[in-house]
């Protein structure tokens, strides 16, 4: 009888340790080379600057190694490279502007780090998060509408979306698309079959009962209030995109995509025409070359066309590094950080960059397909989106293909809230990605009956 050879699978840790050390030498030769094209010498902190982030990504290795074996490889080595040259771009910024800001996304990086290194040690199964489906839709509410409250809810530059807490401020809504991620896969996971099979054909295209339009209702209503009471248009897209694209996944029936793009679409085009703050954003948007734009002092395009002027400014190769001026368009850091990427390193540049979030998000779909439960399936997935539509926006409201949105790009822009957060779905991905890479059981033929069929069973030697 022949017998079928065990296929060894390999954990693809030292793959990730080699990715891992070419990770750090982009990140430290970066800022490196800041130094050099700013001031002609090596910055004095950069031993230890290598030093300090060859520890942390060595650390959060060793956690990876220990907790989550099969994890993905490459996960990990793509954000620390994004994380490296974000840093490298804010100290370029800081030498420019006299700022620190640097310093303090190096204190974000760590703590993120250290929270995703622990999430992985607390959360040894995914599935467990299926138990907290309504406690993540609360905790995401909840967010969502802290910075409403009257103490602790801030508002800066026309937009309520900040809470300070003993000092720290924090963007919630960055949180809260975790939580939503958690929601949305255990009610769609729950609820599969009825949205998918229940409802008529009209012209072709499979619509939803009337009934089941209820939570899409829900969470456009959620989003209209963000855009029109926190006047923050990034935040009410990305909710509203991750919950469309989740029910994609969860029924693979294009008429919700078109019922969902359908609502945000009128739900924004009223909010733009009834509400002032976001017509002034749509307005800078149509009409961004117009004198009457550029010269607004609140509210206009010159953020904007200043950005754009950088990234003309970069071409093909960019500037170098430290030899553009980024620092003449406002929040360059933070917001704008792609048109100061786009400057110093140029299209090619900038090409490079988004074929890293691409191998980030395909690592993601990946893990999405290859996850063994539905609830994991729809949690890695949906996880992936939410990074790559967020870079989507970001990189279209900087080069004006959609309207400015004030999101942050993961990893590389200044900003606390932004990366704990994507850390902790860096973290998610790889639990996941470590259940969907892990061998099954081994399986071993039991002895057959007399005259009967070979039984299989597993378990371990006999």
């Amino acid at each position: 009888m022949a017998t079928v050879q065990p296929v060894r699978v390999r954990a693809g840790r030292g793959v990730e340790l080699g990715l891992l050390a070419l990770a750090l030498a982009l990140g430290v030769a970066a800022y490196a080379l800041v130094g050099l094209g700013t001031s002609d010498r090596v910055p004095a902190g950069v031993l230890g600057y290598g030093l300090g982030m060859t520890g942390l990504a060595l650390a959060m290795h060793a956690v990876v190694r220990w907790r989550a074996p099969f994890a993905d490889p490459v996960i990990l080595p793509i954000v620390v490279a994004l994380n490296g040259i974000g840093l490298a771009m804010i100290y370029r910024l800081d030498l420019a502007e006299g700022s620190t800001f640097a310093n303090r996304q190096l204190v974000w990086t760590a703590i993120s780090m250290v929270l995703a290194a622990g999430t992985l040690i607390a959360l040894r199964d995914h599935r467990t998060l299926r138990r907290y489906t309504y406690t993540a839709m609360v905790v995401a509410l909840v967010l969502i509408a802290s910075p409403l409250l009257p103490v602790v809810g801030q508002t800066i530059n026309g937009a309520q979306i900040w809470v300070r807490v003993g000092g720290v401020g924090l963007q919630p809504a960055e949180l809260a698309k975790i939580a939503l991620a958690v929601f949305f896969a255990g009610y769609l996971v729950t609820n599969r079959d009825t949205l998918t099979l229940a409802g008529p054909r009209v012209l072709g295209v499979a619509l939803p009962r009337l009934r089941d339009l209820g939570p899409i209702l829900v969470v456009w209503g959620a989003s209209l209030a963000v855009l029109v009471l926190q006047r923050d248009l990034g935040t009410s897209l990305l909710l509203f995109g991750l919950f469309v694209a989740m029910l994609y996944l969860a029924t693979e029936r294009i008429s919700w995509v078109l019922i969902g793009a359908t609502l945000f679409g009128a739900g924004a085009t009223l909010a733009a025409v009834t509400f002032p703050h976001v017509g002034a954003r749509f307005d800078g948007w149509l009409n961004a070359l117009s004198a009457t734009q550029y010269d607004k002092p609140h509210g206009g395009s010159y953020q904007l066309v200043q950005g754009l002027f950088g990234l003309a400014n970069g071409g093909l190769f960019g500037t170098g590094w430290g030899q553009g001026r980024p620092d003449i368009v406002p929040y360059a850091e933070s917001d704008f950080i792609i048109s100061s990427l786009g400057e110093e390193l140029g299209l090619t540049g900038l090409v490079a960059l988004l074929l890293l979030y691409a191998i980030l998000t395909e690592r993601g779909m990946r893990t999405a397909i290859g996850v063994r439960d539905g609830f994991g399936k729809l949690l890695a997935g949906g996880l992936a989106f939410v990074m790559a539509f967020q870079v989507f926006v970001v990189v279209g409201g900087v080069t004006r293909l959609i309207p400015l949105t004030g999101l942050t790009t993961p990893f590389l822009a200044y900003g606390g809230s932004s990366l704990l957060a994507n850390w902790v779905i860096v973290a998610l991905l790889l639990r996941i990605s470590d259940d969907a890479r892990r061998p099954a059981p081994a399986l071993r033929p039991a002895l057959t009956p007399a005259g009967g069929t070979p039984v299989v069973v597993s378990g371990g030697a006999p």
